[in-house]
């Protein structure tokens, strides 16, 4: 446990930081999965919908400094290539 005022707080403003990012992480991997579900059901308008709502939540966690640009670059690419491939 910390013993100094500023570790004390420092500890506090980790643990907040750590629930923010994993609920924003968490936010990101399911509307990945939810163009994935779409996809694999071969409905081409909610995959469509889908995308178009996890494309910004990837490149909020790009800003907020969650996720790597190049991942999320990955991702949207593939993610693209399967609607298209509809």
């Amino acid at each position: 446990m910390a013993n100094s005022l500023s570790a004390r707080k420092r500890a506090r403003q980790s643990e907040r930081n750590r629930r923010r990012n994993a609920s924003a992480r968490s936010h990101v991997r399911s509307s990945i999965k939810s163009v994935l579900r779409a996809i694999e059901a071969g409905d081409k308008k909610a995959a469509e919908a889908a995308y178009k709502a996890a494309v910004p939540a990837i490149d909020r966690s790009v800003s907020n400094g969650i996720m790597p640009k190049n991942k999320a670059a990955r991702h949207k690419s593939r993610l693209n290539k399967h609607v298209r491939a509809l």
